[in-house]
């Protein structure tokens, strides 16, 4: 995370909360990751000498009073990280809709001196929240005139604080990218359509996929951007007139193409351009009627709301609940209500009642027939996930394409990371759509000095979005000694440009390749790079295709161990996770996983600290909580392994615990993409190859395509809000090349996080926190940390 470094960093010791009592409730429909935010905002409230209390069963707990609201302990919150759903319970409550309610709520509170709410919960919940908060100094005078408490009360809890985080599956708020759940909801949707495709690839059947989201398209489209769907509708932009005929055009055309099965998704609040629904079952219908398709319907309902949180959620809803205590900790009477939220891979903060009435005016947008507004007004990340999403699902005819006689070259370089695929599907269909003509690369750097090339079309790539690993292959190898092979094969077979998809080694031989333009003509061409590797580790890139999915693998695999953990009791697991020296993997792997200690290269320890890890563990298993987990980077320290870790803590925990270890290995580059995968990959590799199409026209000249300058060889990454094209040239003063990681990483930032949730005292910097932002003022080129 690049801060200007001219002002000093701002710690969060000075801000205390002793004598202060923070509330937390859940409220509205349930959401994964909301109890991973109770988890955060109980742990950071205790840690800033807080008292906090829960309220059992949202706002309908907060009028009953009694034993709803209790004051909680540390350990009131283990185990509920990796639990999806609310363990403090949620209700819809008429009674809080009344001032009668709220008077109740309110003399609830003040019993128990509590002025600082947290409320995580959708826009109503948020909206019944600040509508509180203008009434309160309302109702304590009513209070006090009714005898039920003394003016010395009146004064002393004169102000209510309030914050809010989002907790919805639909991502329907407006000003926040990511609301928490909304991962794992695509999650749910992820799994099924992979397990159903192999069914109607069986049968050659159409499947028409009904998900949630009565007033927000974004689970449909994601998912149907995710999964290569052939149709999608959502509320927001709802086909034009003839639809039935281009809907059934389309079908039969994939069936000519020898596409075995079609996959449609339908948002449940679908509709036409009059306003009229469209259900699963009438586009069954009209399937069945028209074409005589064997076709069936799979409405997922509840299944989107439950099972665990996703990585990304446990993440997400972590630094949210910290981010809403410190926003607690600085509110005075004058601060609006806000929301914490996340702007790209950034938390921020956002008056509340700002992001509800946007959100408002999207409802209001799509009543009135204003479909294009509505797409505008859900932001940046929506809008280009629909443009994308048309941009792959239909092909043009041929015809109608325009011929730019450019060949493009497209491989994968590095280790194999889930998310490769889609990104090559995305590249060989854009390209395509811009005219030009694809070629595939197979097996990296190695296969391209060995004439392994060939034409890739429109169809080759349908189905990529769901494959793990890399179908073209791919290889560490450097083309620095290949270079006159592959300059041989890109004058035979006349590529003007290069997109190469892969990790740190892409990086290197973009590098090489810009190095030898001097001696070899056929490198003057746009070479664009798209990371992708499990690690983490590329320079210019807050993320890289293939990190998400080893995460949700690491992080699925830690909660396995935890609860072997459990049962055996006072047991303490050390867990290695891949990353090369990027502790990324281990770092984040341990806030999602809720560990006790991460070791990385990045951050030096001594044998002191592994001793005081030692401590810590054995004073934790006095506690309720009788178990332990460590995660460690496979290079973090080449005398401290794994073993001698294991070794010490056995030795040290003698009689106090046992220890296990464990080493993932090679699992955490397998599996399915994530929807975050497949989704960020999709996009990033879309955009780089508009940008060579862009480049080529700059660059053409006389007949042929030259470029040699820095500009023309760059590294497409997420810089904090924004997607940016990098010159790789420009990145070396950013690159330790001798442990192949960048020189900063914005996620050592999150690292006091994990310490703190974990009970170590630690400094926390809060300097990019703190400023209340306006919703209009999001930078409109925000794309996501969210996707």
């Amino acid at each position: 995370s690049r801060r200007a470094m001219d002002h000093q960093p701002k710690f969060f010791e000075n801000l205390s909360g002793a004598g202060k009592a923070i509330a937390v409730l859940t409220s509205g429909g349930d959401a994964q990751g909301m109890n991973a935010a109770v988890r955060a905002v109980v742990r950071m409230g205790i840690y800033v000498n807080a008292k906090v209390y829960f309220i059992y069963e949202g706002y309908q707990g907060m009028v009953d009073g009694g034993d709803n609201i209790v004051e909680v302990s540390w350990e009131s919150v283990s185990s509920i990280l990796q639990v999806g759903g609310t363990v403090i319970g949620s209700a819809r409550c008429k009674s809080f809709r009344t001032r009668e309610g709220r008077l109740q709520a309110a003399f609830n509170l003040v019993q128990r001196g509590i002025t600082n709410l947290c409320v995580i919960g959708g826009d109503g919940s948020l909206t019944g929240a600040n509508l509180f908060r203008e009434e309160w100094s309302g109702l304590l005078e009513e209070l006090a005139q009714k005898g039920k408490i003394d003016a010395e009360a009146v004064k002393k809890y004169a102000y209510l604080n309030i914050v809010g985080m989002v907790g919805s599956i639909d991502n329907d708020f407006c000003g926040t990218d990511m609301t928490i759940g909304t991962d794992s909801a695509l999650h749910r949707i992820i799994e099924v359509v992979d397990a159903i495709m192999t069914t109607a690839q069986s049968h050659q059947r159409t499947f028409v996929l009904e998900v949630m989201g009565r007033h927000c398209g974004y689970l449909a489209l994601v998912s149907a951007l995710a999964c290569g769907a052939d149709w999608v509708f959502i509320p927001e932009y709802p086909p034009e007139e003839g639809w039935e005929d281009s809907m059934c055009v389309k079908l039969s055309e994939n069936r000519a193409r020898k596409k075995r099965l079609n996959i449609i998704i339908v948002a449940e609040g679908a509709i036409d351009c009059h306003n009229k629904p469209i259900t699963s079952e009438k586009v069954k219908d009209l399937v069945v009627q028209r074409l005589g398709f064997d076709t069936r319907v799979t409405i997922l309902g509840h299944v989107q709301r439950g099972g665990t949180p996703s990585a990304f959620d446990r993440i997400l809803a972590s630094r949210m609940g910290v981010e809403a205590v410190l926003a607690l900790l600085e509110a005075t009477p004058d601060t609006p209500a806000c929301v914490v939220s996340l702007s790209g891979n950034q938390a921020v903060r956002l008056p509340l009642m700002e992001c509800v009435q946007m959100t408002q005016e999207v409802q209001k947008a799509m009543d009135e027939g204003r479909f294009l507004e509505a797409v505008r007004l859900r932001g940046r990340s929506f809008e280009n996930n629909l443009n994308t999403y048309k941009l792959l699902s239909h092909k043009k005819p041929d015809a109608e394409l325009p011929k730019t006689n450019f060949n493009v070259a497209v491989l994968n370089v590095g280790a194999p990371a889930a998310g490769m695929n889609a990104a090559v599907r995305a590249a060989v269909r854009v390209g395509m759509t811009e005219g030009h003509k694809i070629f595939a690369v197979i097996d990296g750097f190695e296969g391209f000095a060995r004439g392994k090339i060939k034409e890739i079309s429109w169809g080759d790539v349908g189905g990529w979005t769901g494959q793990g690993g890399s179908i073209l292959g791919t290889k560490r190898t450097l083309p620095a000694k290949y270079l006159e092979k592959i300059a041989d094969q890109m004058r035979t077979n006349n590529i003007n440009a290069l997109m190469v998809i892969g990790g740190f080694e892409a990086y290197l031989g973009l590098l090489e390749l810009s190095a030898a333009r001097e001696k070899y003509d056929e490198f003057c061409v746009p070479m664009v790079m798209v990371p992708a590797t499990v690690s983490n580790n590329v320079p210019g890139s807050d993320f890289s295709i293939g990190a998400d999915t080893a995460l949700n693998t690491i992080t699925d695999t830690c909660d396995r161990i935890k609860q072997s953990a459990s049962g055996t009791k006072r047991r303490v697991f050390i867990i290695e996770t891949m990353g090369g020296y990027c502790g990324y993997l281990a770092n984040m792997g341990a806030l999602a996983a809720g560990a006790d200690a991460a070791y990385i290269f990045e951050e030096q320890f001594d044998i002191r600290e592994l001793q005081a890890n030692v401590e810590h563990l054995t004073e934790k298993m006095k506690t309720s909580i009788q178990r332990g987990l460590v995660l460690r980077n496979e290079n973090c320290n080449e005398n401290y392994t794994t073993d001698f870790i294991y070794q010490l803590y056995s030795e040290e925990g003698k009689g106090v615990f046992d220890c296990r270890k464990n080493v993932l290995g090679h699992m955490q580059q397998g599996g399915a993409p994530s929807p975050f995968d497949r989704n960020f990959g999709t996009k990033i590799s879309a955009k780089a190859m508009q940008w060579i199409s862009k480049k080529l026209k700059e660059t053409y000249r006389k007949g042929k395509v030259f470029a040699n300058t820095d500009d023309s060889v760059c590294l497409l990454g997420m810089r904090r809000r924004n997607l940016v094209f990098q010159p790789v040239a420009e990145l070396k003063s950013e690159t330790d090349f001798v442990h192949r990681i960048p020189k900063e990483q914005w996620w050592l930032k999150l690292r006091p996080l994990m310490k703190i949730l974990a009970k170590y005292k630690t400094s926390y910097d809060v300097s990019d926190s703190g400023q209340l932002e306006h919703v209009a003022m999001l930078p409109k080129e925000a794309e996501t940390g969210a996707i």
